[in-house]
């Protein structure tokens, strides 16, 4: 097993007010993967990576960016990191092209045109490459964002809420951009709202609540383990209960009657046909069914109530 591109030691935040941001979290990122942190607001999200790219100081613990610890070694370290923070700071009255040119030249890196004009392109920056940054809507803002933050080739791309007020045409544009940065060996770790984004997007997902990292999951097996999928029967006449040979199937009647709804756990694996042909038997007709399962945004928000 290679070891993780970051690794998270007993990493804790605490403020002079007392306020604990960040309660002793472990966490390991393997080089390579799109890793989401899901979380409410001042959940720690944010302070989290902060820290990790050296912004803040942690209270307690250690990080290190494929191998270089983020105090001891902080330039090697930040050198490795590409940052999209979640506001749009960026010089006004520089030119498109200086601003990505310039952030390059911060990381010591050689300058390059043909990479920044690439980058430019992936990005639909490049006919504006001239423009004054004041000039910009605030979506063309956060290409240029995340230009900066790629225009010394890092090896871990953090996101920090990458999408929040934007178009949806820059939210496609990002998601093939970051599919092709993991494609090149890039590892991306974004903190999103948009669970969408998250479950159509990350390999494992961190949920994080009130400082603490309540859970780390390859996604599929999350929403293996704790997805539910439903089957709601419309009977063609109602039921006062259910009938005593159902017993063994845990359903539930709806509606006044009208509905028998049967939830099962995702990795149960239950074959359907087997209720449905019982209900024949006994002679309970169905008129319509929905099937509903659960999405990564039902199982967020069941977590996160169940330990607030």
């Amino acid at each position: 097993m290679p070891p993780p591109i970051i690794s998270i030691k007993g990493v804790a935040k605490s403020y002079a007010t007392g306020f604990q941001a960040l309660k002793l979290v472990n966490l390991d990122i393997d080089r390579g993967e799109i890793f989401a942190l899901l979380g409410p607001n001042g959940a720690g999200k944010t302070t989290l990576i902060n820290i990790i790219c050296g912004i803040v100081t942690a209270s307690a613990g250690s990080v290190t960016a494929d191998g270089h610890d983020i105090v001891r070694d902080y330039r090697a370290a930040r050198s490795m990191i590409g940052l999209v923070p979640q506001e749009l700071s960026t010089d006004a009255f520089e030119t498109v092209w200086a601003t990505v040119s310039f952030s390059r030249g911060l990381f010591g890196r050689a300058p390059n045109p043909k990479f920044i004009e690439g980058l430019l392109r992936d990005l639909s920056l490049l006919d504006k490459r001239n423009s004054k940054i004041m000039t910009l809507s605030g979506g063309m803002k956060r290409r240029v964002m995340i230009a900066k933050a790629l225009s010394h080739e890092p090896q871990i791309l953090f996101l920090d809420e990458p999408t929040a007020g934007v178009d949806v045409e820059l939210r496609r544009d990002m998601w093939g951009l970051v599919r092709g940065l993991r494609q090149r060996g890039v590892t991306i770790i974004l903190t999103t709202h948009y669970i969408e984004e998250a479950e159509e997007m990350a390999d494992r997902v961190g949920v994080i609540n009130k400082g603490t990292l309540m859970l780390v999951e390859d996604k599929k097996e999350l929403m293996k383990k704790l997805g539910k999928k439903q089957l709601t029967l419309h009977l063609a006449a109602p039921l006062r209960q259910v009938p005593g040979e159902l017993q063994s199937w845990d359903l539930e009647l709806k509606a006044e009657g009208h509905d028998l709804v049967y939830s099962a756990n995702s990795a149960d694996g239950v074959d359907i046909s087997l209720l449905l042909k019982r209900l024949s038997e006994l002679g309970i007709v169905i008129k319509d069914l929905q099937t509903h399962q659960s999405s990564l945004e039902d199982i967020f928000v069941k977590l996160v109530s169940e330990r607030v």
